[in-house]
């Protein structure tokens, strides 16, 4: 069977092949977004897998660049539905000696916090946030805009003049134990800076961690870290409303086996039920090998390609545990219970040596935590005076689906939050645990329990995300737009790399021609041109192509989305 009479084909239906299928839509073009599970979303779901009443957030929960984003916010998602909820305190860090900090969307409030741990970092804090008031909406146009961010690059170059653009060009280098230690005595702000970092997969002694720690705090000190009232997935119903509103269509159930692609051109998609053709695009909300190696498949790519697939890294995998509790989490540490979102477990010099433990492949012998208080932040997530808490911690991919690694991690993070809160087991009134074979098994596209869609290092980032070229959403393949976490801006809920792939659609199917022909051209010199030797050939083999699901909405589960 054969079905035309699309203009774009989108091939899963995560939160970013839906944001794309809503920018193609408003433009007037006939969509259809095809999902292979049986129900929208990717790593962006709830359920009440913990009982009748406990609503949990299968994968991602907390949005600070959702609701930042100005990708979502241009979508005007409250019109279809979205609400957002707030905890009273986006943040808080809780040592290992018991001391907290605590990040609040008033800066007088965060800033009296960390004076506590030294004289004097109350007032650098209000400084580091009045950068942020000055230069932050353009750090976000550009995070958000396709590589180069010509527009908002010029601009915030022009508002800040050489002098401060040289002082932004290191800052933007720091790791964020440097940044810290330049900008603070005490641990707290530090911690503040440095647990965010680690909401990707740097260390905190690496280049841009710094930088990723400021973003991160400074959009929950401004926006918060709020969540959808009702669960996760009501954001996904939003974007389903919008998208039906608009005349796209969304069918589930449809698992994609091939990209059809003629004349080096794709012409739309091969499913178990037959071809649907798509005249001007299709945009893939899949991850990075699944697209290039099963979906296009090897024989269609150039050499260049091939070779940087070889060194495409995922970041670590992830272990996540979920309870449903009598009450609320019963902290030593009072005012934390305030916060949607708890880091715990170490100091700096323990986050680091988690980092390292994850670098060499050994399981972290103390893990950092995120904690989600989900009814904290939303009454509706459970019967009144119950608490849904989650909590995450990352294993190396090598050991990530022993059972025996996985049941002493287990036991080793209920094991923490128990030391932090005494009596918290006896609250428990369920327990459902999602191993990183879990999360692949729920969600194809999380590779080995990866959550980000590939590495955050600095080596697959900006410019080298997913693989050496402009950072854009184009492919190889004229007509194919990569629109997935592993593309860039990458991981997190706000719908940055779905946005860039409707508008390079838009873009080579007529307005800027010039442009568009000057990008193809770009695209087609860097992955084409003949490999001169410069790097030696990679020792890895092509990555495993096992439960790597072909059209399952694409990666986004961070704590913070």
């Amino acid at each position: 069977m054969s079905t035309g009479g699309y203009d774009a084909v989108v091939v899963g239906a995560g939160h970013n092949g839906l944001v794309a299928a809503n920018l193609l839509a408003d433009a007037g073009w006939h969509v259809l977004v095809l999902e292979a599970d049986d129900a929208p979303g990717g790593a962006v779901r709830s359920a009440e897998v913990l009982g009748p009443g406990f609503t949990t957030d299968l994968f991602s929960a907390f949005y600070p660049l959702g609701a930042a984003s100005p990708v979502l916010r241009a979508l005007d998602l409250e019109r279809h539905g979205l609400r957002w909820s707030h905890a009273p305190a986006p943040l808080a860090h809780l040592l290992p000696d018991g001391r907290s900090v605590v990040l609040s969307r008033d800066v007088a409030e965060t800033a009296a916090s960390v004076e506590r741990f030294a004289p004097g970092d109350g007032a650098a804090w209000e400084a580091l946030a009045q950068r942020w008031d000055r230069y932050g909406d353009d750090v976000l146009r550009a995070l958000f805009s396709p590589f180069p961010p010509v527009r908002s690059g010029v601009r915030l170059l022009t508002r800040m003049g050489p002098a401060d653009a040289l002082r932004a060009a290191r800052f933007a280098t720091l790791p964020v134990r440097r940044l810290g230690m330049e900008q603070f005595r005490g641990d707290g702000a530090r911690l503040l800076l440095a647990g965010t970092a680690l909401h990707s997969d740097m260390s905190p002694d690496e280049p841009g961690s710094g930088l990723f720690g400021w973003l991160m705090t400074m959009v929950g000190q401004r926006t918060g870290f709020p969540v959808p009232r009702g669960g996760s997935g009501k954001l996904v119903e939003a974007l389903v409303r919008r998208l039906q509103a608009a005349g796209g269509e969304l069918r589930c159930g449809v698992r994609v086996e091939k990209i059809i692609v003629v004349g080096g051109r794709a012409r739309g998609v091969l499913t178990s039920t037959g071809r649907i053709l798509a005249r001007r695009a299709v945009v893939a909300d899949v991850d990075v090998p699944t697209l290039y190696l099963d979906l296009v498949g090897a024989e269609r790519l150039p050499d260049r390609v091939l070779s940087d697939l070889r060194r495409f890294d995922w970041d670590p995998a992830t272990l996540k545990v979920n309870w449903a509790l009598s009450g609320p989490v019963p902290w030593t540490a009072g005012e934390v219970a305030g916060a949607g979102t708890v880091h715990l477990g170490e100091g700096l010099d323990g986050l680091t040596d988690y980092a390292a433990d994850l670098t060499v492949g050994r399981a972290p012998r103390r893990p950092f935590l995120l904690l989600g208080q989900m009814t904290t932040a939303d009454a509706t997530r459970s019967p009144a005076g119950t608490e849904v808490v989650w909590a995450y911690t990352h294993l190396p991919r090598g050991v990530a689906f022993d059972p025996e690694v996985v049941r002493r991690q287990m036991a080793a993070v209920e094991d923490l939050v128990e030391r932090h809160a005494p009596g918290f087991r006896d609250r428990v009134l369920n327990r459902v645990v999602q191993t990183p074979a879990d999360l692949v098994g729920a969600d194809g596209n999380l590779v080995g329990g990866a959550i980000n869609g590939g590495t955050t290092k600095i080596y697959q980032e900006l410019v080298f995300r997913p693989l050496p070229g402009l950072g854009r959403a184009e492919t190889p393949i004229r007509g194919l737009y990569l629109g997935s976490a592993g593309a860039h801006p990458g991981g997190g809920v706000h719908g940055g790399p779905g946005a860039n792939a409707a508008n390079a659609a838009l873009l080579h199917a007529g307005g800027g021609r010039l442009r568009a022909a000057a990008v193809r051209a770009a695209v087609r010199r860097i992955s084409t041109a003949p490999d001169r030797g410069l790097l030696p050939p990679p020792v890895a083999d092509l990555p495993d192509a096992t439960n790597r699901g072909g059209a399952v909405g694409g990666p986004g589960m961070t704590g913070d989305g």
